[in-house]
């Protein structure tokens, strides 16, 4: 699992576009915390990044299946597939080693975010004026969004060989498991199912932490997310 990690590590770190992806999303994020005028925490007058809270899931959606999307297409297209099949390695070793690797490159992804923190410690009037509690539960948060959709990226990656096939639906479930079910809930016919597809939706745990609370049911939820989905994906590895 261990080489299998590191391969997966190198692999997107050894390429130019894996570059390219982690600078578009930190000039996104930067851009829009900083200088976009409707969304500059500076022009807000309050030391409080909730833009970068608000926004980043957005940037998400398309940045971490564009991290996932090879990792197993990739394999089935070139033909390497079939060596890890036969590898002293199970399946589940397999998709835990190549989530592992996917969540940590998340994480790479995110810590220089904890500048804006700092900065806005240094910005705030009197000095340190921020809910810190506030700010790392949400940050807390976006790391947990974040596994969620690499979870479902690597499900994505499994539905198909081709890469670009491969982001389409990770993006599609993404959207679907953040934005869409909080969009059924704003239908009238969906009424009656309100509550339940409401407390089924990503944007509602992640709006839980982002108030700083961490309490068991929203780690749980989130737990149960990508344990199902990763789970999904050996079962169609499986099949297939």
């Amino acid at each position: 699992m261990r080489a299998l990690y590191w391969k997966e590590i190198n692999g997107f770190l050894s390429n130019l576009s894996g570059y390219l992806i982690l600078s578009v999303f930190l000039v996104s994020i930067g851009l829009i915390v900083w200088v976009f005028p409707d969304t500059s925490v500076l022009e807000y007058g309050f030391a409080d990044l909730e833009p970068l809270f608000f926004y980043t899931p957005y940037v998400f959606l398309f940045l971490i299946p564009a991290i996932t999307m090879k990792m197993i297409a990739e394999e089935k297209r070139s033909g390497t597939w079939e060596l890890l099949m036969t590898s002293p390695l199970s399946i589940n070793k397999i998709i835990l080693a190549k989530y592992l690797a996917a969540l940590s490159l998340i994480v790479i992804a995110l810590l220089p975010t904890l500048i804006y923190y700092f900065s806005m410690v240094e910005l705030g009037e009197p000095r340190g004026n921020i809910d810190h509690a506030g700010f790392f539960g949400s940050w807390i948060g976006l790391v947990l969004i974040g596994a969620v959709f690499a979870s479902i990226g690597i499900l994505g990656s499994s539905l198909t060989s081709h890469q670009m096939v491969a982001f389409v639906w990770g993006v599609f479930i993404c959207f679907l498991m953040y934005f869409g079910l909080t969009a059924l809930v704003q239908l009238n016919i969906m009424s009656p199912l309100a509550l339940f597809l409401e407390e089924l939706s990503l944007s509602y745990h992640y709006q839980s932490m982002a108030r700083g609370v961490i309490d068991g049911q929203n780690l749980g939820y989130f737990l149960m997310i990508i344990v199902l989905m990763l789970g999904l994906t050996g079962i169609i590895i499986r099949k297939k």
